[in-house]
């Protein structure tokens, strides 16, 4: 059965290691006849969630008018949610956090999605992820029927591109074929 996957590639930079691994996922998924969308999260418009609160107070979304509506229906349509950042500071970094957070304007509608982590990072440690992880799964625990499916961990990178010749690169396309 084919699924509808939205992949939100935090990445900072164009072709760098989280976001090949996010074009390796999606070229997996696509292969097994998912439908698979990539939203290169640092080309959109995004605000920072000011907890105005009238999202709640209203149930009209967010206040905020910019590029995220977009995305929060994608989120709601996907079966399958991609999440992808770099390691900053043992953590994800800011254009994912952004989105995270701004997913209060409908994250009670947000259920029964499956998530995949990708995170990439110049340590050669899983466990320098373990912080990253927990902010993925930090909005994952709160949206209802939610169900963690994989988790890749591309460790030993810093320059973009290095991913390739890493396990991690064959891991995020097999998985992406198994969705």
């Amino acid at each position: 059965m084919s699924k509808k996957v939205l992949i939100l590639s935090g990445s900072p930079r164009k072709g760098g290691n989280s976001d090949l691994l996010c074009d390796e996922f999606m070229r997996g998924a696509q292969e097994s006849g998912n439908d698979v969308e990539k939203i290169f999260v640092r080309d959109k418009k995004i605000g920072y969630c000011t907890a105005c609160y009238y999202c709640r107070d209203t149930g009209n979304g967010c206040a905020i008018k910019d590029d995220m509506a977009e995305i929060l229906d994608k989120m709601l349509a996907a079966d399958v949610i991609v999440m992808a950042s770099p390691v900053y500071f043992y953590s994800i970094d800011a254009q994912m956090k952004t989105v995270i957070d701004r997913t209060v304007a409908k994250w009670r509608d947000i259920k029964n999605k499956e998530f995949y982590y990708i995170m990439s990072a110049a340590e050669n440690s899983n466990t320098a992820m373990d912080c990253t992880l927990e902010c993925f799964r930090g909005l994952a625990v709160c949206l209802d029927g939610s169900v963690e499916k994989g988790i890749i961990y591309g460790t030993g990178v810093y320059e973009a591109g290095t991913i390739k010749n890493t396990p991690a690169f064959k891991e995020a396309y097999e998985m992406g074929l198994n969705v």
